[in-house]
């Protein structure tokens, strides 16, 4: 049976065991995940406290409950670069591939745009760290991307504010100066055209279509930890997603 440790409120910790198994292929698209009642036996804990662990995953987007049957893991699709960065990051300590490296393009204080502010729930005050980059590969550049991190972060990971390449990535480097681990991830991604600057950065001539990815890397108590907008040229981009057939 599962322990409860004391670290983290109770709910948060079964949402995060589950979480996991989800995120491994534990538990696959389509699949049921454990009631509240088996979750209550298996955690000793109250079915209120179960009810919260399964409103949490909800939350997150990883599972839907379907009305007379139960809660299901729901089809994700899953933005590979980012997965495979921070499995390089966490293994080896390079966020970069053979072959891959980013340039620096700007790193200080800015206010925040109004979406950013809200996916980092800043609040009233706007004022977050902002870094852009543009990661190149053997063929050229493949995305030009801006972070956005709370001012906070500026003072306990001062790197953040230096025009320089952080080569463990930027969420590794927040977790080993501030403690706060980067958990999961959430991606939204459209399709617009570049803008002129974005067009000059990846070598694009306009009119030219990009995949746009906001992506939020969030911790272990569920709070935003980064905020990046990603942008991509043509044949940049892999979707995994698994589905039942039939």
């Amino acid at each position: 049976m599962p322990e409860i440790a004391e670290a983290l409120p109770k709910y948060l910790q079964i949402a995060q065991y589950l979480r996991d198994q989800i995120l491994r292929g534990d538990l696959r698209p389509g699949e049921e995940v454990p009631s509240e009642r088996q979750l209550a036996a298996d955690w000793n804990v109250s079915r209120p406290t179960s009810a919260r662990a399964l409103e949490a995953l909800r939350h997150q987007g990883l599972v839907e409950k379907r009305q007379g049957s139960g809660t299901y893991v729901r089809d994700q699709q899953v933005h590979r670069r980012a997965r495979e960065r921070y499995g390089r990051a966490r293994q080896t300590g390079r966020i970069y591939g053979p072959g891959e490296y980013a340039v620096i393009a700007s790193a200080g204080y800015a206010e925040a745009p109004g979406h950013v502010a809200e996916a980092l729930e800043l609040g009233k005050e706007r004022g977050a760290v902002q870094r852009r980059r543009v990661t190149n590969s053997a063929d050229g550049p493949v995305e030009t991307s801006t972070s956005w991190f709370p001012a906070e972060l500026g003072r306990r990971a001062p790197r953040l504010l230096e025009p320089e390449r952080i080569r463990e990535g930027t969420v590794l480097y927040v977790e080993e100066t501030t403690g706060r681990r980067g958990s999961y991830g959430e991606d939204r991604v459209c399709a617009r055209l570049a803008t002129r600057e974005e067009g000059d950065e990846l070598g694009l001539e306009p009119p030219a279509a990009v995949l746009v990815v906001h992506h939020v890397v969030y911790d272990l108590q569920d709070r935003p930890l980064e905020f990046a907008e990603a942008v991509y040229p043509p044949g940049r981009w892999a979707f995994e997603q698994g589905y039942p057939l039939g």
